[in-house]
C-alpha cells in the first residue's frame, strides 16, 4: 500500500470514530517541510457538514488517529489542517525495502487488461514531427502500466486501407517495371507526391489506380500481394524510427484499419437493425442528441459515405467491437492529438448506444497538444512542410554529440557517440513528457539539451554523479541499515518513499509529467543531501547509511527514467 493510501485510510477511520463516517480524508504531500510530510485537509469539510468548530473536530480526530510506527508527530495547523510528520525509522524501513527489491518495493495492482493505442501512423507517408508526442507519451504509459502490474497490450492502429492505396500500389508496380522502386521507396513522402502527381495528370494511370482499389477491396490475390509488400516496406520506415526513438513498438503490435474491413458491413447492418442509423443525403448516419449544436440539431456521426465507402469512424467502431469481443479489454487508452477529441466522444457514445462498449470498460482519449515553433505556430520546415521525424532525431543526436564533445573531448569518439544518442534522444523525450500532455509547447533545442533545470541531461547527470560516489567508495555494504537523522536525509527519504504514490497517480491520470516532476525533485533533494551530509567523508554506520540513501536514489532515478523510455549512463 502506498504511504498516501495508508495515511488516508487511518485518517478516514479517525474521522469516522470522531463522528464523521463519510468524510474524505483529503490527504496530500505537504507543500513545505515545516508543514510536515503529509497534510490531511478533510476536517474542514467534515466540520462544516457537522456544524462544528474545525479545530475542535481536528483535536478529536487526532485523539482517534492511529499512526503508531508511521508518524512521530501530528499537529493541528491553521483553522483545522492536520500536519503529519513521518517517523524516520518508518522511512528507513521503506528505503531498505526498496533497496532489497528489484521493483523498489512497489506493490502490484489487481491486474487489468489495458491497451495503449499509440503512434498510429498513416503508411502512405513518412513519419513526421506530428507523430512524436503520441509515440513518446504512449510508450511511457505502456511502461508505467506494465511496471505496476497491468496486462498491457501495445497497439499501432496504422492507416493501411482506403482509396489512396490503389494509387500507391499502382505506382509501386510501375516503379518496379522501370527498376526504380527501391530508390523511390527510400523516401515515402516523395513516393506519395510522385504517385499523386501521376494520378492527377495521367488519366490512364488514374483509371489503373481506381481499378486497383476495386481489386484490392474485393480481395484480388495479385493486388493484395503488392499491397502487402507496400505495407511491409512502409513499416520498415516506422520500425527504424521506433528503434532510434527507443519505443517498444514492433510489427507484432501492428493492427491496421484493413484488419477490420470484413466487419464493417456487419456493424453497419447491426446499427440499422437497432434503429440507430438514418440515411442523410445518401450517407448512413448516427444522429447523437448528446452533441447538439446551438440550433439544437443533433450531431451527425457518419459511418458510411454516399456510394457505400467507409470512414475512420467505421473502422474505429470495428476496432472497439474487436477489442471488447475478442480481446476482452478492461481499459483502452487512445493516445491521439487533442484536436480529435470530439471524434472520440462521439465514437464512444455511438459504441455504447449500440451495446458494443459496456459501462464497465474504461475507454479514454488521451489527448495531447501540439509542438510549436518560436512563432507560436505548429513547428514546420522553412518551406512550410512537416519536419520528418528521422531528421529531427538525427539532429538531436548530432547536437548532443557536439555538446558532449565540448565537455569531454578526451573521450573516444565511439563513446561520445554512444553518450550522444542517450542524451539527444533522452532530451527530446523528456522535453515533451515533462509538460502536461494537454498543452502545446514551444520546441527549443537549447533548453531541452541544458544540463541545468528540469531536463533529461540534468537527471542523467544526477544519476552519473551518484554512480561516481560508488566508484570512490570501497566499503559499500548493500545490506547496511539506514539511519535517518539530518533534515536533508529525511527530505530525500520522504521523496524516495513517494515513488509508488507517483507511479499509481501517473497510471490513473495518464499524465507522465508528474513522474518527471517527481524525478527532478528527487535529483534536487539528492544534491542538497550531498552538500549537507558528506557521504565518503563520514564514518561507520553514518557513512554506510548515507551510501544506502545514495543507492536508493540511483535506483529510483534509473527506474523512473526507464519508465519514461530514457537511458541512464554510468559516465557522461
Amino acid at each position: 500500500m502506498t504511504i498516501q493510501q495508508l495515511i488516508n485510510d487511518r485518517v478516514v477511520a479517525a474521522l469516522a470514530a470522531a463522528g464523521a463516517p463519510d468524510a474524505p480524508a483529503v490527504v496530500q504531500p505537504a507543500s513545505k517541510p515545516e508543514f510536515g510530510d503529509y497534510q490531511a485537509n478533510g476536517v474542514m469539510g467534515a466540520a462544516k457538514a457537522l456544524k462544528m468548530n474545525p479545530r475542535v473536530l481536528a483535536e478529536q480526530v487526532i485523539a482517534k488517529l492511529d499512526l503508531a510506527g508511521i508518524a512521530n508527530k501530528v499537529e493541528i495547523a491553521g483553522p483545522g489542517f492536520i500536519n503529519i510528520h513521518l517517523d524516520p525509522a518508518f522511512l528507513a524501513t521503506r528505503v531498505e525495502a526498496a533497496l532489497a527489491d528489484e521493483a523498489l518495493g512497489i506493490a502490484k495492482v489487481a491486474p487489468q487488461k489495458v491497451m495503449v493505442e499509440y503512434s498510429s501512423v498513416n503508411l502512405a507517408k513518412e513519419m513526421h514531427i506530428g507523430h512524436l508526442r503520441g509515440g513518446i507519451i504512449g510508450d511511457a504509459l505502456v511502461r508505467v502500466n506494465s511496471f505496476i502490474g497491468h496486462d498491457v497490450v501495445r497497439q499501432n492502429h496504422v492507416g493501411d486501407w482506403g482509396t489512396q492505396f490503389g494509387m500507391l500500389v499502382a505506382y509501386m508496380v510501375e516503379a518496379r517495371k522501370s527498376g526504380e522502386a527501391d530508390l523511390e521507396l527510400k523516401d515515402l513522402d516523395t513516393f506519395y507526391k510522385h504517385s499523386k502527381k501521376r494520378f492527377d495528370e495521367d488519366a490512364a494511370f488514374a483509371d489503373t489506380a481506381r481499378d486497383y482499389v476495386v481489386r484490392l477491396q474485393s480481395g484480388d490475390a495479385e493486388v493484395l500481394e503488392q499491397w502487402h509488400q507496400f505495407v511491409a516496406l512502409s513499416l520498415t520506415h516506422c520500425n527504424a524510427i521506433y528503434q532510434k526513438l527507443g519505443l517498444l513498438l514492433d510489427d507484432g503490435d501492428v493492427r491496421g484499419e484493413s484488419f477490420y474491413n470484413d466487419d464493417l458491413p456487419v456493424l453497419v447492418a447491426e446499427l440499422r437493425q437497432q434503429g440507430l442509423l438514418t440515411e442523410d443525403q445518401g450517407a448512413q448516419v448516427v444522429f447523437l442528441d448528446e452533441f447538439k449544436n446551438k440550433e439544437g440539431e443533433p450531431a451527425a456521426f457518419i459511418v458510411q459515405k454516399q456510394g457505400g465507402g467507409y470512414l475512420y469512424a467505421t473502422t474505429d467502431l470495428g476496432a472497439i467491437r474487436f477489442r471488447i469481443g475478442k480481446l476482452g479489454l478492461d481499459r483502452c487508452l487512445y493516445v491521439v492529438d487533442s484536436r480529435q477529441s470530439l471524434h472520440f466522444q462521439q465514437l464512444f457514445t455511438t459504441a455504447r448506444k449500440a451495446g458494443w462498449l459496456p459501462a464497465s470498460a474504461d475507454f479514454q482519449h488521451i489527448g495531447h497538444g501540439t509542438i510549436m515553433g518560436p512563432d507560436g505556430k505548429p513547428l514546420k520546415t522553412r518551406s512550410g512542410e512537416n519536419i520528418k521525424l528521422v531528421e529531427l532525431l538525427d539532429e538531436a543526436i548530432e547536437r548532443a554529440f557536439q555538446l558532449v564533445s565540448s565537455k569531454n573531448a578526451e573521450l573516444p569518439e565511439a563513446e561520445r557517440r554512444q553518450i550522444a544518442a542517450a542524451v539527444g534522444i533522452g532530451a527530446l523525450k523528456y522535453a515533451d513528457l515533462s509538460k502536461s500532455r494537454n498543452t502545446d509547447y514551444i520546441f527549443d533545442w537549447d533548453s531541452m539539451l541544458s544540463f541545468e533545470g528540469n531536463t533529461a541531461p540534468y537527471l542523467q547527470y544526477a544519476y552519473t554523479r551518484v554512480q561516481s560516489v560508488f566508484r570512490k567508495a570501497e566499503d559499500f555494504d548493500p545490506a547496511a541499515k539506514v539511519v535517518i537523522e539530518e533534515p536533508a536525509e529525511k527530505q530525500l527519504a520522504v521523496a524516495l518513499a513517494q515513488f509508488e504514490d507517483v507511479l499509481f497517480a501517473v497510471a490513473d491520470s495518464s499524465q507522465p509529467h508528474h513522474l518527471c516532476s517527481y524525478l527532478y525533485n528527487v535529483a534536487t533533494l539528492f544534491s542538497r543531501f550531498y552538500e549537507a551530509c558528506p557521504i565518503l567523508k563520514s564514518e561507520g554506520a553514518v557513512r554506510a547509511s548515507r551510501l544506502q540513501l545514495a543507492a536508493a536514489t540511483a535506483k529510483t532515478l534509473q527506474t523512473g527514467l526507464g519508465l519514461l523510455g530514457i537511458a541512464v549512463l554510468e559516465t557522461m
